[in-house]
């Protein structure tokens, strides 16, 4: 059996009683960061041993965890926070796992995407979520796409582009813009695109973003 079990996107006391269950219970924790992961496993005395799967990890080595857990063992998949699959290595692993005839199923929780939708002030449905940025090659693509879509669009900033990428999106277009969703220093920002970023220009801006934009001819 294959778990792929929802995590904190911040706030350990978010994780579900089932999934701290789960990750007690198994024979492995798989975690895309293992010291991201310790962190949490250790707040709730859980001692399973862990092993990295990430976007870097060879086929070889998922396919030796794949044929453990055809051999009968049960294995957990995490990300470093939220839901696993999204803009992280768990597809491939599920993907060679239904291939395996393995056993999969989700333990639905957090997710920084579902969280910030629920917080937009504008129609989310329907929405496209675009993951993150590129850095460098298919970047200015990226952002063509995004001014040619009219309906509710959602992606995901780190820190060190939040800036750049709040300056490429169109400027007219309302967002709401949520850094560090659950953590302690939560900041909501709400307004066109250029007014978000002259706030955010004068405040912190440390930790992780989630950028949902309204629908072209969405009006305030």
């Amino acid at each position: 059996m294959l778990y792929i079990v929802a995590t904190p996107i911040g706030n350990l006391q978010d994780i579900s009683a089932r999934a701290r269950d789960v990750l007690g219970s198994v024979d492995l924790v798989l975690c895309e960061d293992t010291r991201v992961t310790s962190k949490l496993l250790s707040a709730y005395e859980i001692k399973t041993s862990r092993e990295s799967v990430h976007q870097h990890t060879t086929d070889a080595k998922l396919k030796k965890l794949i044929n453990r857990m055809v051999s009968g063992e049960n294995m957990a998949f995490v990300s470093d926070a939220g839901t696993p699959g999204v803009s992280d290595p768990g597809g491939k692993l599920v993907q060679l796992a239904v291939m395996a005839g393995v056993e999969v199923t989700a333990l639905p929780g957090p997710s920084a995407l579902a969280t910030a939708m629920s917080l937009a002030d504008f129609p989310v449905v329907p929405i496209t979520f675009m993951g993150f940025p590129p850095h460098k090659k298919g970047r200015q693509s990226f952002f063509d796409e995004i001014s040619n879509i009219n309906h509710s669009i959602a992606l995901y900033e780190s820190k060190h582009r939040i800036v750049k990428t709040l300056g490429q999106l169109p400027a007219d277009r309302h967002l709401f813009v949520g850094r560090e969703l659950t953590k302690q220093f939560e900041t909501h920002y709400r307004g066109i695109t250029a007014e978000i970023l002259t706030d955010l220009e004068k405040g912190s801006q440390k930790g992780e973003y989630v950028i949902v934009v309204a629908p072209k001819n969405w009006k305030s």
